[in-house]
Order: structure tokens, then C-alpha cells, then sequence
């Protein structure tokens, strides 16, 4: 494996105390500004959230992330408002206050300033970026990488501390533009451009990356290598096998769709069937 980068990081077992981590999602409900906020009470978007989260660590999840999965359609980083990163940075500091568990950040579409800004003030350990290098065209249109004015905000917060985990081959989009270059070169754009963790996807949310893409990656990268979409009590050990954790989200919740509040047996289910693989 080629290293095109110095950054030796071990992200997982600085965040996570452990070699192996389950990371489980909380999707916020529309907040307000987006188009398909009704006028709930704070409070009750709030609550949601944390409920949410309890159920993901009574489960056994080894930590969260916290993401505007609600505010669909999602807006390009430039028009994402200021209310976003207000009420997220809400939530994401109450749910770090009441847990003491590891929390990420995800603010979508592919936005890290404002994760990073949300992240430093609720206290997260990690952001998760959709496109960190390179371009391509998204649901939302063409998107590009946002790595350089995003760590340079990061020096300029002093947040160094808050980790980057960068999907490679991003889901929910067309490659065209880079399709002159392997995946493996697309992986390691991550690393050079100081990513601290790698995350594999399928196609769509809730569409598992094959096993022969997850190893694609993972050879590609001397970095730590999530998989951040998919991921059930059925392929949650051969995945572990190949990788340093999972991201899980719509296999956890009620009827295993994404907009439904997580299932607690669901989240029991799934740890169990993990234990083999992480040793526990």
C-alpha cells in the first residue's frame, strides 16, 4: 500500500477506546427553515432526538452521529441558513451532556463548516463529509470537495481535536466527472487531503457497499475504513472482518426505514449479532 500521507491516524481507537466501533445514527426531524417543518415545538424535535439516541446506547451502540436526515431536500453548503447549525449544535449538546458517549456530526448536504462549527460548540468528536475531495454530481447538484476551506476554518476554531471521516465513492450521486480515476486513487485523495477515517457506501441510503468494494477501499488506505451504509445483523460480521466499524442507521428502526424512530430490540439484535466480531 502506497502512504501519500503522514497522518497515522487511529481515529477509532482515540474516539472509542476500542479497535472496533458500532456507530449508530439519530436523523433529527425537519428542523425549522426546511420545507417539511410543520411547526412542531422545539422541544418536541428535541425530545425525538434524544429519544432516539437512548435507545441507540441502551442497545449498546459505541457511539452517534447526529445528522439533518429531516431537512429533505437538502440544500448545497453555500445556502444551508444559520438556524441549521443553531438547532443542531442544540442537540447535539444536550444528547453529549446526557450520554457521555462519542458524537459525530453530519450536515448534509456535504457541509463541514457548519459541522465543525456545530461540533466545537455541542461538544462531537468527529464530522462525517459526503465529498471531502474531488467532485461529483449529487442529488442536489454538482458538488465539490471541501477539504481546504474546511480545515482551514478548523485551524481557525482550534479544533484540531475534531476528526474528519470522509465517505469514498459517495453514495446518492454520479461519478462521471472523476470516472477516468480508480477508487483507489479516489481513496487516497482523502488521505492527502488529511481525512482521518475512510467510510465505503452503497448506492443509496440503505443500500450496503459489496464486500468487494469494502476491500477495494480498504487496501487503498492506511487509514481506518468505516462502512456508512447498509449494514444489518445479517452482514454486520462478514463487514467487521474488513473494517474498523459500521454506521448504521435504517436497519435500526421500526420497519427498518430511516424516517421511524429507532427500535430498541432492533438495536439489541444487531449488537448481538456483532459480538463475534468485536471480540466481545
Amino acid at each position: 500500500m502506497q502512504t501519500i500521507s503522514d497522518n497515522n491516524s487511529s481515529a477509532i481507537r482515540e474516539i472509542f477506546g476500542a479497535d472496533k466501533a458500532l456507530i449508530g445514527m439519530v436523523h433529527c426531524l425537519p428542523f425549522p427553515g426546511a420545507p417539511r417543518y410543520r411547526g412542531a415545538a422545539m422541544n418536541a424535535l428535541y425530545d425525538a432526538a434524544m429519544r432516539d439516541a437512548e435507545a441507540l446506547i441502551e442497545g449498546g451502540m459505541h457511539g452517534l452521529i447526529i445528522e439533518n436526515h429531516g431537512d429533505i431536500p437538502f440544500s448545497k453548503p453555500d445556502n444551508i441558513g444559520p438556524e441549521t447549525s443553531a438547532f443542531m449544535s442544540v442537540v447535539t449538546d444536550r444528547i453529549a451532556r446526557a450520554t457521555g458517549i462519542p458524537i459525530g456530526v453530519n450536515v448534509l448536504a456535504n457541509a463541514p463548516i457548519p459541522a465543525f462549527a456545530i461540533a466545537m460548540a455541542g461538544g462531537a468528536k468527529f464530522i462525517r463529509v459526503n465529498q471531502w475531495a474531488n467532485a461529483y454530481v449529487a442529488n442536489e447538484g454538482f458538488m465539490e470537495g471541501r477539504a481546504a476551506e474546511a480545515m482551514r476554518y478548523r485551524s481557525l476554531l482550534r479544533a484540531e481535536h475534531i476528526k474528519v471521516f470522509a465517505d469514498s465513492h459517495v453514495k446518492h450521486g454520479a461519478h462521471a466527472v472523476t470516472a477516468d480515476r480508480s477508487i483507489e486513487e479516489l481513496t487516497r485523495d482523502l488521505a492527502f487531503f488529511d481525512a482521518d477515517a475512510i467510510i465505503a457506501t452503497g448506492q443509496r441510503t440503505g443500500h450496503s457497499a459489496s464486500i468487494e468494494e469494502i476491500e477495494t477501499v480498504g487496501a487503498a488506505t492506511h487509514l481506518p475504513l468505516l462502512v456508512g451504509s447498509g449494514v444489518t445483523r445479517d452482514n454486520i460480521v462478514e463487514i467487521l472482518k474488513r473494517t474498523d466499524g459500521v454506521i448504521v442507521a435504517s436497519s435500526l428502526k421500526e420497519g427498518g426505514v430511516w424516517w421511524n424512530p429507532v427500535e430498541l430490540a432492533r438495536v439489541k439484535a444487531f449488537v448481538e449479532a456483532a459480538r463475534p466480531a468485536l471480540g466481545a
